[in-house]
């Protein structure tokens, strides 16, 4: 049977029909080169942050386990990205998954709540979408935990200011230099991914907060 289109047809999707050119092979094998080299920085990225900053994290961990097994709650924060890595940040603290044996932690996330975020940003600004709600909620010995590839955003910055006041136990994972979250006494703990990348910057700050997850369950384990 003949794969030659109607005339009609090959004229208005040509796409259809053309006979696959030697080209596409050639960009699937640059394809697979590319995958395979960005799937072998992010492992390594990874394997660097934990290797370099495993004693921080386990430090954090202790702080962690001591705020929460005392009444403590987590507040996780974010923009773009990093908002949902807050979130998942908060999911797993409060719904762990299943076969760890973790116990079910308060923690919440500060940019799941459209209509405060929202209304925080039209009526005093995006500056203040996470400040406000610390000062709401936060209350001494809670946990603030802030997200950001590059450390700059004035929201956490705001954010971790206003945590300090409340005598809040302050979180930051950042990329790049570590940005103005890398400043003295801005935050308690910070991870920074040394990336130029926001991809690999971010995939290298969800493994190091599954790891500090891990860690402080242990420390409640171990009845702290």
């Amino acid at each position: 049977m003949s794969n030659a289109a109607p005339a009609h047809l090959g004229a208005l999707y040509p796409f259809l029909y053309a006979q696959p050119a030697p080209a596409v092979d050639a960009f699937t094998a640059e394809l697979v080169v590319s995958t395979t080299g960005k799937l072998r920085e992010a492992a390594a990225l990874r394997a660097q942050v934990l290797t370099e900053q495993g004693e921080a994290l386990a430090a954090c961990a202790r702080a962690l386990a001591v705020a929460l097994d005392t009444g403590g709650r987590l507040f996780a924060f974010g923009n773009g990205g990093s908002a949902t890595d807050a979130q998942a940040c908060a999911d797993l603290f409060a719904d762990p998954p299943a076969g760890y044996g973790a116990p079910v932690l308060a923690a919440y996330a500060l940019s799941v709540d459209v209509a405060v975020v929202s209304a925080l940003a039209n009526d005093v600004g995006v500056e203040a979408v996470f400040a406000r709600q610390v000062a709401a909620h936060a209350r001494p010995g809670d946990v603030a935990v802030g997200f950001s590839t590059s450390g700059n955003s004035p929201n956490l910055v705001a954010a971790f200011d206003q945590a300090r006041r409340c005598g809040m136990v302050t979180v930051g994972f950042s990329g790049g230099g570590g940005g103005r979250l890398a400043e003295p006494g801005a935050v308690d703990h910070l991870f920074v991914v040394r990336s130029p990348s926001v991809h690999r910057i971010q995939e290298a700050q969800t493994t190091a907060c599954h790891v500090l997850w891990e860690l402080t369950v242990a420390e409640l384990a171990g009845s702290v």
